[in-house]
């Protein structure tokens, strides 16, 4: 009965899931600094990479005849069935083989009964015969449970920071004693007892190896516990948009929990440090009302190289530079300026100032500009319009293309910003209408991250590379994913550097002036919607990229009561016993309100400390020349060059004053100039005769030489009509152009 039992019972191929998985490791940019793992903490490794110490003590203590017996001990086995079969003790297996096979295989069943303990023999002794000693032992080794981890390899890093391999004899005894106690802490008295027992085995087991270790081995200090899949702080933040660009190119979270991937982020540990000092230096003393994201990319590569999400992700897991999408403001008027440019139109050109042209554009309400801007010309050149972010100027240009708006948005999906977003900008959300040429001055919803890699475009020769966090993801050697890498040409290099020019001026003399980086140049975008809810800047440098945008939102209860934020996060309960709000039915709602500021101030002085934090040290890299793209494509006339008025502080030498009667123009060389009524200065003889006055009919230009300059309004002067020199041309010349003052702010934008 018992052989035809035996003979049916199959030797079995499926292992169990949990057995073999792996969880995946997450690390920063380097491939060496951790950031979290994701599933089980195990790492399977071949029996050669398992030390002679280990597998000694494991032998010793849990299975001494393990390579002399048939997989299972006659007398242990016999002990187990009886005292199972009478309720007795519930006792496990005996033998290595066994717990081997009902923890490895499937079809194993971990229920006490005589039944699944005759199957575990029979399993335990034919696989005995298909399996080397040494893969039995590989196996076990790799599966079974040391407390913070499972199998040697995680155990010997969880308890020791060090592979496997590297063990001594007493790490090696101390982690045998944690196969029958896994749950006492790393140094409890139980542990050390059980240590000291296991010492005293290995000896027994071979006194030649080990007969000297009872009086000489210590019991081993292990590291302080580090739950690597924990996800407070900023690893959460990190994690989590791993996981989601994992899951977008079809690697399941389940994959990653079992299969033992080795993930190497973006992440520059430095930057991201860099990061979240920047914006908690800035906002250390606003509200929790207040929210700030960062996103800093590589625009050669695309690559998210740091960013800043929120605080602790356990307690708030909104993160801001990747899921706030808010109105891009004067921070998009890049892409229409790009536009501009690769249309063939030249920065000098001239557009409206003052209103648009044509001043109702079609499907959009009036476009104005800052109510501090009034006192600007009606005719400004890109540059100018750039630099003081005039609104008027850029709904103009974008009508003014050849595809008017669809240019700028076939242009900004381009460069990577959200297609579904571009899309609702132009049709309306709901019942809502679309925002028609509002779009030209920043209607659109972005994210920092769109942002920071959609000015790549400007800082990498007009070429823009996709976001993204992973770098590589690997299972051993094997390639499972290559990076992403899509890069595409946007607009032309030469559109790209003059463009670049235009932003360097909004950090000189914009609407950013003087915020500029001090050791390097740099270009950038300030950015400011209605009301000042939300603010920006977007700047860079060949070698980086980096936006930030903030935003406030105050929590308003169905009554209308303020409550103060939890987390940066609205309370969804009241905080009371048996509260009747919910997920469902909320105790506060979100409402955007006024920053109170513009993307000039904070926003620009995160982005400033930032960058100069993440770029120390780099070589510094020279933008591109200006191209000098186009032709100049005026909307408006443009205005009359300034002529400079003479100053009356200054004079010529030789020029005659009134009633001076030592004064004579004549003679050789320059004459002096006569002034009215002097009847001893006459303009002539040789050389240059003198300068005629308005009213004198004694001064005739005449004589010698080149005649005598006329003065408005004299029509007894017959002087030279050559517009190049003093005097010629219009008379009287055009009254020099008031210089604007710089404002400080950015144009309300929506």
């Amino acid at each position: 009965m018992i052989m035809v039992a035996y003979m049916n019972t199959p030797v079995p191929t499926a292992t169990q899931a949990t057995a073999t998985a792996q969880g995946s490791s997450i690390y920063y940019s380097d491939g060496k600094t951790l950031i979290a793992r994701v599933g089980m903490a195990r790492e399977n490794i071949p029996f050669s990479e398992m030390p002679p110490a280990i597998r000694d003590a494991v032998v010793a203590t849990e299975n001494k005849t393990f390579w002399d017996d048939s997989g299972i001990s006659i007398p242990g086995m016999a002990r187990s069935v009886w005292m199972t079969a009478t309720g007795q003790q519930l006792q496990g297996a005996s033998t290595i083989t066994q717990q081997m096979a009902r923890n490895y295989y499937d079809g194993l069943s971990q229920d006490v009964s005589i039944k699944r303990k005759f199957k575990e023999i029979f399993v335990s002794v034919k696989l005995d015969q298909s399996l080397t000693k040494e893969k039995i032992l590989e196996q076990y080794l790799n599966t079974v449970n040391f407390g913070r981890a499972y199998g040697i390899q995680a155990a010997s890093k969880a308890y020791f920071n060090k592979p496997a391999k590297s063990l001594t004899v007493e790490q090696a005894a101390y982690l045998a004693g944690r196969i029958q106690t896994p749950a006492l802490d790393a140094d409890s008295p139980q542990l050390q007892s059980r240590f000291k027992d296991v010492i005293n085995l290995m000896a027994a087991y071979d006194p030649q190896k080990y007969g000297k270790l009872p009086a000489t081995a210590k019991f081993p200090k292990s590291i302080k516990f580090q739950d690597t899949t924990a996800l407070s702080g900023s690893k959460g933040y990190m994690v989590s948009v791993v996981l989601d660009e994992l899951e977008k190119r079809k690697i399941s979270y389940a994959d990653i929990q079992s299969n033992g991937y080795k993930i190497v982020t973006t992440f520059n540990r430095r930057l991201m440090s860099a990061a979240k000092s920047a914006v908690l230096s800035e906002t250390r003393g606003m509200s929790k009302e207040f929210h700030a994201g960062l996103a800093a990319v590589d625009p050669a590569t695309g690559r998210v190289v740091a960013f800043y999400g929120g605080d602790n992700y356990d307690k708030d897991k909104w993160n801001e530079p990747f899921d706030s999408r808010k109105q891009a403001a004067s921070a998009f008027k890049p892409y229409v300026l790009a536009a501009w440019l690769d249309a063939g139109y030249s920065l000098k050109s001239y557009v409206p100032g003052k209103e648009t042209v044509p001043k109702e554009l079609p499907g959009t309400t009036p476009i104005k500009n800052d109510a501090g801007d009034a006192g600007l010309p009606s005719a400004i050149n890109v540059t100018e319009a750039t630099a003081k972010s005039i609104n008027t100027a850029f709904a103009s240009m974008a009508y003014a293309l050849p595809g008017q708006l669809q240019d700028v948005r076939t242009l900004a999906e381009q460069a990577g910003i959200s297609k579904d977003a571009i899309d609702q900008d132009e049709n309306g959300v709901g019942k809502e209408n679309g925002h028609g040429y509002q779009l030209a001055i920043g209607s659109v919803g972005v994210t920092p991250v769109e942002q920071a890699a959609g000015y790549s475009i400007f800082a990498n020769a007009g070429k823009h590379a996709d976001w993204h966090v992973v770098q590589s993801i690997k299972q051993g050697n094997l390639t499972i994913l290559p990076e992403l890498k899509t890069t595409r040409q946007v607009i032309s290099p030469e559109a790209a550097a003059d463009a670049t020019t235009a932003m360097e001026e909004v950090l000189k003399t914009g609407t950013a002036g003087g915020r500029g980086l001090p050791d390097r140049p740099s270009a950038g975008k300030t950015g400011t919607n209605n009301d000042e809810k939300e603010a920006w800047f977007v700047g860079f440098t060949p070698q980086l990229s980096t936006a930030v945008g903030m935003y406030r939102e105050v929590c308003k209860t169905s009554k209308g009561k303020i409550v103060q934020p939890q987390y940066s996060q609205c309370p969804i309960t009241d905080g009371k016993k048996n509260s009747k709000y919910n997920i469902n039915k909320p105790f506060s709602q979100a409402y955007e309100v006024s920053l109170g500021f513009a993307g000039a101030t904070h926003p620009t002085t995160i982005w400033r400390n930032f960058m100069m934090a993440a770029l120390q040290g780099k070589p510094v890299e020279q933008f591109p020349k200006p191209a000098d793209i186009g032709t100049p494509h005026d909307l408006l006339q443009p205005p009359p060059p300034p002529v400079q008025k003479p100053d009356p502080g200054q004079q010529n030498p030789g020029q005659c004053q009134p009633n001076d009667p030592n004064c004579q123009g004549g003679g050789g060389g320059n004459p002096g100039q006569c002034q009215p009524g002097d009847p001893t200065c006459q303009g002539g003889g040789g050389g240059n005769p003198g300068q005629c006055q308005p009213g004198d009919p004694t001064c005739q230009g005449g004589g010698g030489g080149n005649p005598g300059q006329c003065q408005p309004g004299d029509p007894t002067c017959q002087g030279t009509t050559d517009p190049t020199k003093p005097g010629g041309g219009h008379g009287g010349g055009q009254q020099p152009v008031t210089g604007q003052a710089l404002t400080m702010r950015r144009f309300s934008a929506r």
